[in-house]
Formats: structure tokens, C-alpha cells, sequence
């Protein structure tokens, strides 16, 4: 039976620990720790660049690109949006970071080095969902490429929807492209069922996954309150349409009568028997 109960699991870190507990999906979760200066020093160390990010934010507010190069007098930068800073050490650098967060809890995650077309990076959404039949279902999956000189892919904060092929086929060829993109689905797919033996009321996941230049797929995030407005930005509308209908049978977005789906359906039928009760007293 389909559950129209979905909740929505807004710390990062709760679903990092959820995912992590499938081993199949866990080699592909980049290492994501609480930050402190300490964690955030040993991860630079450790990957030379990492990305930290607020436990519980949306559309990619917060989040910055941070790195650590040698042989420079500036050896630490941040780059948050389109902004650029270097600092001399790792606690100038600490206290950037501090008066963005506030008193936020952050995370930092190994920074993965981003498949690029024309330059900027790409990831890709995999929408994950319950069917009418109440099974885990991939419904879609589109690119999203970051604006420029950003360094998040999110539709609200500048980047831009695109087919999954269209951006694969010139780099990879038909072939290779076209498994590639069946592997992000399975990925994205396995993700969500994983996360919903941690967490049974969730009905939808968008499954953020990043390809690295070896092609290596990364689980860069996973959202509970995913867009099903974003297909619509592809040609073949097929993947906009059911992803809308398996939204709306899910009572994640209105419905065509107006409130969620339940919600339109209670709707109709106390207005069908106010117009009874009506009839009636004529």
C-alpha cells in the first residue's frame, strides 16, 4: 500500500549514518565528519580539498569549497558562491568559517573533484519514490550544472537543469553514457530504499550523486523534500509527468483540485455532499 505519510529528515548527518550502515552503499559516501578545527584540519591534510556545509540547510546556503595547497604563503582558501578568500593558517581560515555558520552545526565531507562541461561542474539528481504499489521506484534523474563561478549545482542558487545524456554522450560515447546513467539510477535507487529502513515514513528521496574524473559515482547528499518541479525542465516530458503523478498520489504536492492529494480528495467529497444536503432541503 502507498505511504502518504513522507517526513522529511533534514539533518545531513542522521542520513550519512543511516547510509552508511548498507556496505553496498557505503564505499560510495564520501568521509563526512562533525567539523571542528581539528576535523577540519585532518580532513585537509588528508584530501587537500573538502566542502563543508551546514547539518540542516537547503538549496546549498552555507556550503563552501575550502582547500589547502603548499608552497604558498596564502595556503588555505574558501570559496563560498562567487567569493574567493586565502588566509595564513587554519585557524584565520576556522574563524572565516565560524562567522558564516554562527552557531550552526557544520559538517565537512571529502571533496570530490566533479565531472565539468564547459568548465563548470555537474552532479545529478536521481529522484527516488513510492509507487502505487508502495515499492521504491527511480522516477528520474537530470544533471544539474553549477552557475558560474559557483560552486554548488542547486537549481535555487543558480544551476542549471540538463539531460543526463546530453551532457555524458560527448565525453563518453552512447554506450558508455547510457550505462553510466543506469548506474546512477541503481545507485540513487539502493540509497533511498537504505535510508528508508532507517527512517520507514519517508515516501521520497532525491539522491545527489556526483561523478568523479575516473567516473567513479559519489552519494553527495540525500533530500527527503526533494523538487519534482525539476524534471520539468527536460525535453522528454514522460519523466516530469509521472514523477508529478507519484508526487501527488504521495500527498507531496497539490493536487489539480487544489490542496495535497488526500487533502483534494476530502475536499471534493465534503463539497459533494454539501451539494446533497443542499438538494435535499430544495
Amino acid at each position: 500500500m502507498i505511504n502518504r505519510k513522507g517526513v522529511h529528515i533534514a539533518s545531513k548527518w542522521a542520513k550519512t549514518i543511516a547510509i552508511r550502515r548498507d556496505p553496498a552503499v557505503a564505499r560510495y559516501v564520501p568521509e563526512t565528519r562533525r567539523m571542528t578545527e581539528r576535523t577540519l584540519g585532518q580532513m585537509l591534510n588528508r584530501y587537500g580539498m573538502v566542502y563543508v556545509k551546514p547539518v540542516a540547510g537547503t538549496f546549498g546556503q552555507g556550503v563552501m569549497r575550502v582547500e589547502r595547497t603548499s608552497g604558498s604563503p596564502l595556503p588555505y582558501s574558501s570559496h563560498a558562491g562567487t567569493n574567493k578568500r586565502r588566509f595564513a593558517s587554519l585557524g584565520a581560515l576556522y574563524r572565516h568559517i565560524g562567522r558564516t555558520k554562527r552557531r550552526r552545526p557544520y559538517l565537512v565531507q571529502r571533496g570530490i573533484h566533479l565531472l565539468r562541461t564547459n568548465g563548470r561542474r555537474f552532479d545529478v539528481r536521481v529522484m527516488a519514490q513510492k509507487n502505487p504499489a508502495g515499492a521504491w521506484e527511480s522516477t528520474g534523474i537530470i544533471a544539474r550544472v553549477a552557475g558560474r563561478g559557483k560552486v554548488v549545482t542547486n537549481y535555487h542558487n543558480g544551476g542549471r537543469p540538463v539531460a543526463v545524456g546530453a551532457l555524458l554522450r560527448p565525453k563518453l560515447g552512447a554506450r558508455l553514457a547510457a550505462h553510466t546513467e543506469a548506474r546512477l539510477r541503481s545507485l540513487g535507487l539502493r540509497s533511498a530504499k537504505t535510508l528508508a529502513r532507517a527512517y520507514p515514513r519517508i515516501n521520497m528521496v532525491g539522491a545527489d550523486i556526483g561523478l568523479d574524473r575516473q567516473l567513479r559515482p559519489w552519494i553527495i547528499e540525500l533530500n527527503t523534500s526533494p523538487d519534482p518541479y525539476l524534471f520539468r525542465h527536460l525535453k522528454d516530458k514522460s519523466t516530469h509527468r509521472k514523477v508529478m503523478r507519484y508526487a501527488r498520489l504521495l500527498g507531496r504536492i497539490p493536487s489539480a483540485r487544489g490542496g495535497t492529494a488526500r487533502g483534494g480528495r476530502r475536499q471534493a467529497a465534503a463539497t459533494s455532499s454539501r451539494g446533497r444536503l443542499a438538494r435535499r432541503k430544495r
